[in-house]
């Protein structure tokens, strides 16, 4: 019942219930309070018998038994007629009301119908008839209008009261509802006109609160890849700006003589401008198909590939000592190529000139490939921070090359795999960068 509670269209429908039900008892109530002969039989019966007390004998005349009734009309606006034991008329005063059924021998209700005999179009509504049987054998019928009942309220007003009882009870419902709807449309419609920040308050537990929850996410998510690309490119331009600065300065210097020295520097800082440029396109791929759908897409053009290999050739070219054990997963060969050979020049570029080395270690599930480095370490305050684009460590400078995105990659392309990256210290000084791919 708990997770049901928490259902919105649940509470609706127990809320709609609920109104039915506070309809039917209030209709009820006003039937019983307007319309009820039940409730008005006291009443009528105690009126007949007041007026009955009131007329003359049967032996005197008739219109004096006329007079008595006709005060009695006027003081209660009902309508009575008075009858001998076969059902003749001898007064009346108002509206004619129906006789009395003579096989009955005592007091009971006639007229039950919509119109009591006599009646004529345009006439107010009217209640049943009441007998009196008399004790000389005469009959007292008396009839009251439903005006003359003095009820606090009538019909209509009855059922105004009931709407507004009913609008009332489900108003504070509705209300929450559409309140937290309307603080969900104002920050959809902030995050639209720019404001990154816009976020929602979650209340409670339902479908609404989960769709805040869902907005939130996607805000924060929106917000975080919209400073990253501005960060790529803030990053960017300045990187660009160092080796364009070396390449005027070169080619001012060769106007100015025969300089082979400055050729080759000309010659370094393009290849470097180049593979920043090649580095920036592929963060900007990886970023890009970062979202599930185009995830499982790339995922589902993985191939089988001999990861051992991949390691084992990128450990050799870079002078690395390698050990490990035969594995095979799914996955971009270019891409994890990159992986490692990034994570090589890293530990060659910080590591000194102690070797590098590299394990292969298969698991149950998956593999991790640790790269070990004997450099100056990492603070732990910046082991998450390495892996953004552009950051590099206290202590690192340009003069050691790197543009600093190839650790981000790095991540992205762990991440594209469906693994992770960590950095760790290393006993006896060092780094170890340890990378985590699933096996299928």
């Amino acid at each position: 019942m708990t997770r049901w509670a928490h259902r919105l269209w649940w509470r609706i429908w127990l809320a709609t219930i609920a109104a039915i039900v506070v309809v039917a008892i209030l209709a009820v109530a006003v039937w019983r309070t307007l319309f009820d002969p039940t409730q008005i039989g006291s009443g009528t019966a105690t009126l007949v018998s007041s007026v009955a007390a009131e007329l003359p004998g049967s032996d005197a005349p008739a219109a004096t038994a006329q007079e008595a009734l006709e005060r009695a009309h006027a003081r209660s606006d009902a309508d009575f007629g008075l009858f001998d034991s076969s059902g003749r008329v001898v007064a009346r005063a108002g509206r004619p009301v129906p006789p009395p059924r003579l096989d009955e021998d005592d007091s009971h209700w006639v007229g039950w119908h919509a119109r009591g005999e006599g009646a004529e179009p345009g006439d107010r509504p009217r209640l049943p008839a009441y007998a009196l049987k008399l004790a000389d054998g005469r009959w007292l019928v008396a009839r009251r209008s439903v005006r003359s009942l003095h009820r606090p309220v009538g019909p209509w007003s009855a059922l105004v009261l009931l709407a507004l009882a009913v609008a009332a009870g489900t108003y504070p419902i509705v209300r929450r509802l559409t309140r937290r709807l309307e603080r969900l449309q104002q920050s959809v419609e902030r995050l639209g006109g720019g404001d990154l920040t816009a976020r929602v308050p979650v209340e409670g537990r339902d479908e609404v609160a989960r769709l805040a929850t869902s907005f939130n996410h996607a805000a924060a998510r929106i917000e975080q890849l919209v400073q990253a690309h501005r960060g790529l490119l803030a990053n960017a331009s300045h990187e660009l700006r160092s080796p364009l600065a070396r390449v005027r300065m070169g080619v001012e210097l060769m106007r100015s003589g025969d300089r082979p020295d400055v050729a080759q520097e000309i010659a370094r800082d393009i290849a470097e401008l180049d593979a920043l440029i090649d580095e920036i396109l592929l963060m900007s791929r990886l970023e890009s198909s970062a979202r599930a759908t185009d995830a499982a897409a790339a995922r589902a053009r993985f191939e089988l590939l001999d990861f051992t290999a991949i390691v084992a050739e990128e450990s050799a070219r870079a002078g690395a000592e390698f050990d490990g054990t035969t594995v095979t997963l799914p996955g971009d060969g270019r891409l994890l190529r990159r992986l490692v050979r990034n994570l090589l020049d890293n530990a060659h570029r910080y590591g000194g000139d102690a070797p590098v080395e590299v394990a292969l270690v298969r698991g149950a599930r998956d593999v991790v490939l640790s790269v070990r480095d004997r450099g100056p370490g990492v603070p732990e305050t910046e082991r998450e921070r390495i892996f953004e684009p552009f950051y590099r460590a206290n202590g690192a400078s340009e003069k050691a090359g790197g543009v600093g995105l190839g650790l981000a990659l790095v991540r992205s392309i762990a991440h594209q795999h469906g693994g992770s990256v960590a950095c760790l210290a290393r006993d006896g000084g060092g780094s170890e960068f340890r990378v985590t791919l699933p096996m299928a």
